[in-house]
């Protein structure tokens, strides 16, 4: 076979893996590269060229900005500010969730935004007496809306701005795709707020908080639990926070006998209270508060408090069985350690962005380099905030775009589309391309997707005598509609359980949201990046 019939080969084989889910992305990702280099479609260096483009290293050095934000809890904070003074009525905080989702999206990831609200949101439904599964899918779509205000609301837009300079246009503006994502995140909460309510079911999760609890309630939980007098107002801070752990099976821990002010070994931690675990079962945390001195056995509850980092390491050890991560409780506190410097090198980034006065994978460097160096993160913590699965997505996908060009294989697609369509109506090319977009965004990721259209779309601009600005942004507008299912995207996945929903919940509201977003790709778009 020639190189282009191997690229389509490669391609349909790359769908087919990424719908059936039963192959890891990052393994998918990978063998597209290699089958790009066996099959004789690209040399070796260039099916490997992905691993060393300026578009991963940005978007990697990107997660570790947003994990600063999250883990300092900037995030936590301006969702408890927000959305707690939004009163108790359904459409004010609907509207209030949607803009703060769309907002958060802008400059940290969508994951990451909906992470760090999603506790929040339901925390504030049930107090005002709203079922969260009215409120999740919002938070989730409203989060895709929003991460087209700005060139790092989500790698996609970083991809289609490459490939827009790369194609003989020019790269997008920082602040450029606003031009359209605040018409779409207006439009969402237009049609969040008038067909939410009948559109969205009424769910009843087994879990309602799957993510971070709120410290002040956590503090309040474990002081009943323990049934001793704990300072809740002290026991969550910047600094310090408290952890309940369990005494491991075979731990030496078992058969010392410890009381509370003691302090343990290793992290210098000070044990608050001890509870006697159940002999049988694995729920051995629900016994009894004892008082006095303890000789400890498996299954025994302690409460330890120190700073975040020892509690960090203590968690990890394989002597004690952690009851809530560290990091959750951490991340919860808002504006722990670290904020005012996380804040401070996201408002220089993004002014090197919007100024265009570096590259902007040299302004992403530069950023992650400053949180290590500010010790805002650690270096492991950087390395673990990285998606490494999303890096290698793109890392051996960009290849396959690169062949559809090299090999002719995209403009062989542009020319059947031009030939059923015709060559006089650039808006029904457009048409066409995005919802080949959206069809293929419901069962494969958007980077994915876009990846694969790109160059296609680049082939029908250049057949139509067009400019490829409107194409590509039409084509980031169609791939962020990914509404149908909760496979879609991480987000619809992320509140499917603490929403209780169903399968088939997404597509009742995700399809009048689609239809908007086709809308405004193709008929919206060309009036503000002409043809």
């Amino acid at each position: 076979m020639d190189p282009a019939a191997w690229t389509f080969v490669i391609l349909g084989a790359a769908v087919v893996a990424f719908v059936s889910s039963r192959i890891p992305l990052a393994v998918v990702a990978l063998g597209v590269a290699v089958a790009l280099w066996a099959t004789g479609v690209l040399t070796l260096p260039e099916a490997l060229a992905g691993f060393g483009d300026p578009t991963v290293l940005f978007i990697a050095s990107l997660f570790v900005v947003s994990e600063a934000l999250d883990a300092t809890g900037v995030t936590a904070w301006l969702g408890h500010q927000v959305i707690t003074r939004a009163g108790t009525g359904r459409r004010t905080l609907t509207v209030i969730v949607v803009l703060l989702a769309a907002a958060l999206s802008a400059f940290i990831s969508i994951n990451g935004a909906v992470a760090a609200l999603l506790p929040v949101v339901v925390v504030v439904a049930v107090r005002a007496g709203i079922v969260p599964s009215k409120m999740l899918i919002p938070l989730a779509f409203a989060a895709s809306a929003g991460s087209l205000l700005t060139l790092t609301g989500t790698p996609v837009n970083i991809v289609v701005s490459d490939a827009a300079a790369a194609a003989g246009g020019r790269a997008f503006g920082f602040f450029e795709f606003a031009l359209v994502g605040l018409p779409l995140v207006v439009l969402t909460t237009v049609v969040v707020v008038l067909l939410g309510d009948r559109l969205l079911p009424v769910r009843v999760a087994e879990r309602l908080l799957s993510a971070a609890p709120d410290p002040r309630d956590h503090a309040r939980v474990l002081r009943s639990s323990y049934d001793v007098d704990l300072d809740t107002g002290t026991l969550f801070s910047a600094r310090e926070g408290a952890l309940e752990v369990l005494v491991a099976p075979r731990s030496p821990l078992i058969g010392r006998t410890v009381c509370a002010g003691m302090t343990t070994r290793d992290e210098n931690l000070v044990i608050l209270a001890l509870r006697r675990g159940e002999e049988d079962g694995p729920n051995a945390s629900r016994g009894t508060a004892v008082a006095g001195s303890l000789t400890l056995r498996a299954g025994d509850a302690v409460l330890v408090q120190g700073p975040w980092d020892a509690l960090e390491r203590y968690a990890a050890s394989p002597d004690v069985i952690a009851v809530t991560p560290p990091q959750s409780l951490q991340r919860a506190v808002p504006l722990g350690s670290g904020a005012r410097r996380a804040l401070v090198i996201l408002a220089l980034m993004v002014v090197l962005l919007a100024t265009g006065a570096v590259p902007p994978v040299v302004a992403g460097l530069l950023a992650a380099g400053a949180i290590v160096l500010t010790r805002v993160l650690t270096v492991p913590q950087s390395y673990r905030a990285i998606s490494w699965t999303t890096v290698i997505l793109i890392a051996g996908m960009v290849p396959l775009s690169s062949a559809f060009v090299t090999t002719g294989a995209a403009g062989m697609i542009a020319d059947r589309v031009l030939g059923v369509i015709g060559s006089a109506s650039p808006h029904l090319a457009l048409l066409v391309l995005c919802l080949l977009t959206m069809v293929l965004g419901q069962f494969i990721s958007n980077i994915a997707t876009v990846l694969v259209v790109a160059p296609i779309a680049v082939a029908v601009a250049a057949e139509l005598d067009a400019s490829v600005l409107p194409f590509m942004m039409a084509i980031t507008v169609a791939g962020a509609a990914a509404f149908l299912t909760p496979i879609a995207t991480p987000v619809n996945l992320m509140v499917m359980q603490p929403g209780g929903y169903r399968f088939g919940d997404y597509w009742r509201l995700g399809l009048p949201l689609m239809a908007v977003f086709l809308a405004v790709a193709v008929l919206y778009v060309p009036l503000v990046w002409p043809f």
